[in-house]
């Protein structure tokens, strides 16, 4: 293998190990995070609410195409958020069979919470970091989920 190569493998082997740590991390600072505002929605929760609240109402079909995930799965959690009052169900305008799910006042309000919390927690965690740092650290991580949601999708 040549010296290029090789330098080549430690450095996906690098960030393989980075971003193992990172989900280990993240998921233990979630779990650690003494704070009630992060509680009050689980991950498929916020996840769900932050994509309605920027793309707009969508139907389970396409919700669960941009999340890339099962429509079934898709559709649990939107029941879930239906029962606890976070997203509200309309009758689709592009085909009245169907229904489009929105977010409710409460279920905006709890995720901004939710958003509010880990903001204010990375701040507190890249607090030394300089803005340049911060900056080219969300571009990458843009990237990386760019890559990894348009690999998930060739499938």
């Amino acid at each position: 293998m040549s010296e290029d190569a090789n330098a080549g493998e430690i450095t996906l082997g690098r960030i393989e190990t980075e971003v193992a740590l990172l989900m280990r991390f993240g998921e233990a600072t979630r779990r650690a995070t003494g704070s009630a505002e992060h509680r009050v929605l689980d991950r498929a929760a916020y996840v769900i609410l932050r994509h309605l609240d920027s793309a707009g109402p969508q139907n389970v079909s396409a919700l669960a195409a941009r999340l890339n995930l099962d429509g079934s799965t898709v559709t649990r959690q939107v029941s879930a958020l239906q029962r606890d009052g976070l997203i509200a169900r309309t009758p689709d305008p592009a085909d009245g069979r169907g229904t489009v799910i929105s977010p409710t006042p409460a279920g905006l309000q709890r995720m901004a919470a939710v958003r509010a919390a880990r903001t204010r927690l990375y701040g507190d965690i890249l607090a030394t970091w300089s803005d340049t740092d911060r900056d080219n650290l969300a571009e990458l991580l843009h990237r990386l989920n760019q890559a990894l949601d348009a690999r998930n999708r060739r499938r």
